[in-house]
């Protein structure tokens, strides 16, 4: 009974509570603005938030977990380089290039790596029934599928025979079985690539990249490529650890140096990609190791390459904690700017709500006189300041969805809007009207009626 009494009586205050705001609608609006924008940026910057942390999981999936990337670093010659720059560069070391002996090497001298994957790129093409496409041939081990979480979808992995063998045999991503086997399985079919003709056994398991990705990353789309054994890629392809049998000068470090007369002038000439890989991914077990196998990595590799330091090692994962970092910033700045416009709402609101107190003194007297309690004045001023929060809520939920939807169309920030988002920004609105609606309230339950009524 009590309950149903309540009830009614809060839905009588909220019924002149409409009545009382849309006597005064520009008023009311222009109250309700702060709780607007608040609102709106609340949900924008959640849907920023959910998109950031589906970015950076799937990018994290990209990339592998625990992994350190090294790649080499090709010698070029630079045009601008003075003749003493020159002189200075001809007493470094030769390095021998990043290789399948730098491979052993870390297998057997770092204990904390769990799986180390070498690649060798070669871009090249795919002949297959009179029609030709370009691709990249990647010379890979088993342990690249494992380094990249790449599934076999179709078929099966390379073999021990395969491997030991430089067998002719391929693993190819299922965008080149759809352009050269379009509505077939291409397993057990033979391609032509380059000049070798590879037979498919496995197909792998569609991995969805986008160009942000890749672009970030430095990643390729995987599905494009052709897989071969390293062997393979080495023996049937290209080795670039074979060189001339000419006698050359290597005293230039990452440059040949090439004279005519023992004491005539020598000329430095580019070595140009003299690595026999072009990258190399190590895997260690524990994230917590992965600095300082990353350390214990330069220095073997530093070691080995002669001191000459023609590589790059860099963790994924740190740039993705960057990242992720870059934009928790960002959140914090719009969370603020949402605080801020919440509490100004907030202000606005208690402001008018205080103005209406004294407009309406005598209504409050009145109202007195007739039997109406504290409580129910109370209840009557809460109302109408919970009702202009929630106005201005509804309108900022609204604002802050079609923010979602155009900020990802203009910048390709993506956005993930969430019910939670939206119940919570619901619940704010609520509490900003109560809590600021509460000192006014009181204000117009402590007046005394006999003056209220008396004041014009």
């Amino acid at each position: 009974m009590i309950d149903k009494i309540l009830l009614e009586q809060i839905v009588s205050n909220f019924r002149e509570a409409i009545r009382v705001v849309t006597i005064n609608k520009v008023r009311t609006f222009l109250t309700a603005l702060g709780i607007i924008f608040g609102v709106a940026a609340v949900i924008t910057m959640l849907s920023i938030g959910n998109g950031a942390e589906k970015e950076i999981l799937a990018q994290l999936e990209l990339v592998g977990v625990n992994n350190i990337v090294v790649t080499p670093i090709p010698d070029e010659e630079d045009e601008n380089t003075s003749e003493e720059e020159e002189g200075a560069q001809e007493t470094t070391r030769f390095s021998k290039g990043l290789d399948l002996l730098d491979v052993a090497s870390i297998t057997n001298n770092i204990p904390t790596i769990k799986a180390i994957s070498p690649e060798i790129i070669l871009e090249t093409y795919v002949i297959n029934k009179g029609r030709q496409n370009s691709v990249k041939l990647i010379g890979v081990t088993n342990s690249f599928f494992e380094t990249s979480n790449i599934h076999i979808g179709k078929g099966s992995n390379f073999s021990e025979e395969h491997i030991t063998n430089a067998a002719s045999v391929c693993i190819i991503g299922e965008k080149v079985e759809k352009k050269l086997f379009p509505g077939e399985s291409a397993i057990g079919k033979q391609i032509k690539v380059k000049d070798v003709w590879l037979k498919v056994i496995g197909i792998i398991e569609e991995k969805l990249i986008s160009e942000k990705a890749q672009e970030n990353l430095g990643i390729r789309d995987l599905n494009q490529d052709i897989y071969v054994p390293v062997k393979t890629f080495l023996v049937r392809y290209k080795d670039r650890k074979i060189i001339s049998d000419e006698p050359l000068d290597f005293s230039g470090g990452g440059m040949i140096i090439i004279g005519g007369a023992n004491n005539g002038p020598k000329k430095r000439i580019p070595r140009g990609n003299y690595h026999q890989l072009d990258k190399l991914t190590v895997q260690v077990n524990n994230s917590n190791e992965l600095k300082s196998t990353a350390e214990v990595l330069s220095k073997l590799l530093k070691r080995k390459h002669n001191d000459v330091l023609d590589f790059e090692i860099t963790i994924p994962i740190q740039l993705l904690k960057q990242q992720q970092k870059t934009k928790q910033i960002f959140n914090i700045v719009l969370s603020v700017i949402a605080g801020i416009s919440l509490l100004i709402g907030g202000i606005g609101i208690m402001n008018i709500m205080l103005a209406s107190v004294l407009e309406r003194t005598k209504e409050i007297g009145i109202m007195r006189a007739i039997g109406a309690t504290k409580q129910d004045v109370i209840l009557q001023f809460l109302s109408e300041s919970v009702l202009i929060s929630l106005g201005g809520g509804i309108i900022g939920i609204v604002l802050g969805v079609v923010a979602s939807y155009g900020l990802e169309m203009a910048t390709g920030i993506e956005t993930i809007l969430s019910l939670n988002s939206i119940i919570l920004s619901f619940f704010v609105a609520t509490f900003i009207g109560l809590a600021f609606g509460v000192l006014p309230a009181k204000s117009a339950a402590n007046k005394n009626p006999i003056e209220a009524i008396r004041r014009e």
